[in-house]
């Protein structure tokens, strides 16, 4: 059974691997220890992210009874937010957590294993890595660079972003400083804007400056720790451009294949265990991050829907912005035709089950 598929049958066994693996640290604690380094493109403010790759070093060195140790450190500390993937890939660093969107440059299929406009939700996105070929295709991407990804955090839908000036039409969009990243950015970028791509860290000041004039980022409790909701008066939704954000966990292959097969299998179980603590530690955040938006900052902040006549317009181009990238490599291509592949299978079901709930029962 090869490691892919050895962590897709085990990603479940999470709570059994852990009381499994701390059994076993009685037997294996004479064992040479093992200790990496993983630098992330958070800054330390983003609890839920930042806190993401905390977490996977605490249920580490815990399920290996204290054999495999992991620091972690924010954007900043050790190097830039955007430096960690040629870090890891040159065994600077054992590892790092990021997102896929942000190295397209390198190999643009990257962008789909983060998320694509229009595309899936974070379970449909989890399904294609786990039950689909996403993974595999993911691992097949990040192999000419010496590295082994596995699924970070998922934020769940995001927010279209913070506008000062109410978005009407499709020519509200032109002339527009945005930082928006990713496939979504490219859409942007086609529907008229100028396109930014900035560190968490950096769109405040770049807002102060004039660098930027809006911004998106995630959702409501990351949105407001960044001071987004101090800089514009207009909160739009739904996050049309990244419907089912995931970070990614990436780790030096030679460091990965290095470990012994116990601890690969506790790394994965880990990065397991954290994708799903993630989502729901964004959903409630975000859900208490919004209420705090409609009490405290009401007569400031007006959370809107983008009319449906602008997410008419942003799917045409973001078919046509995203089948072009899909040609710009072998890879992206082939990403591409299993992603679409995969979302046709999963779209009906989940409009008949989730759609039909959320538009008769939830409201």
């Amino acid at each position: 059974m090869t490691d892919r598929r050895r962590f897709i049958a085990t990603a479940g066994e999470v709570v059994a691997g852990a009381a499994a693996a701390n059994v076993q640290a009685h037997n294996v604690i004479a064992q040479p220890k093992i200790h990496w380094r993983m630098s992330t493109a958070w800054t330390a403010a983003l609890d839920v992210y930042q806190g993401a790759g905390e977490r996977l070093a605490k249920v580490v060195e815990e399920m290996s009874g204290g054999r495999f140790k992991i620091d972690v450190f924010p954007a900043g500390q050790i190097m830039e937010a955007f430096d960690c993937f040629d870090a890891a890939s040159q065994g600077k660093i054992e590892a790092f957590h990021a997102a896929g969107l942000f190295w397209d440059a390198k190999e643009p299929a990257a962008q789909w294993f983060t998320t694509v406009p229009f595309g899936m939700d974070p379970e449909g996105m989890a399904a294609w890595f786990y039950q689909g070929d996403g993974l595999k295709l993911w691992e097949e991407s990040y192999a000419p660079f010496n590295l082994v990804p596995r699924p970070g955090n998922q934020a769940g839908p995001e927010m279209a972003g913070w506008f000062r000036k109410k978005i009407t039409t499709m020519a509200d969009y032109k002339g527009l400083k945005m930082r928006i990243p990713g496939l979504g950015g490219k859409v942007v970028a086609r529907a008229g804007a100028t396109v930014i791509t900035l560190p968490a860290s950096e769109i405040y000041g770049a807002l102060e400056r004039g660098v930027i004039v809006t911004s998106e980022y995630l959702g409501p409790h990351d949105d407001m720790i960044l001071g987004l909701h101090r800089t514009a008066r207009y909160y739009y939704h739904p996050g049309w451009h990244q419907p089912g954000t995931t970070t990614e966990f990436v780790f030096n292959q030679k460091a990965y294949e290095a470990l012994p097969v116990d601890l690969r299998r506790t790394l994965d179980q880990a990065a397991a265990a954290v994708q799903l603590y993630g989502l729901t530690d964004f959903h409630i955040r975000n859900a208490i991050a919004l209420e705090r938006l409609n009490t405290e900052f009401k007569g400031k902040v007006e959370v809107l829907p983008l009319p449906t006549s602008v997410l008419r317009d942003l799917r045409k181009l973001s078919t046509e912005v995203v089948r072009e990238e899909s040609e710009k490599t072998p890879m992206a291509r082939k990403v591409h035709a299993s992603f679409t592949r995969f979302q046709a299978l999963v779209g009906p079901w989940d409009h008949v089950a989730e759609g039909a709930y959320h538009r008769l029962v939830a409201t």
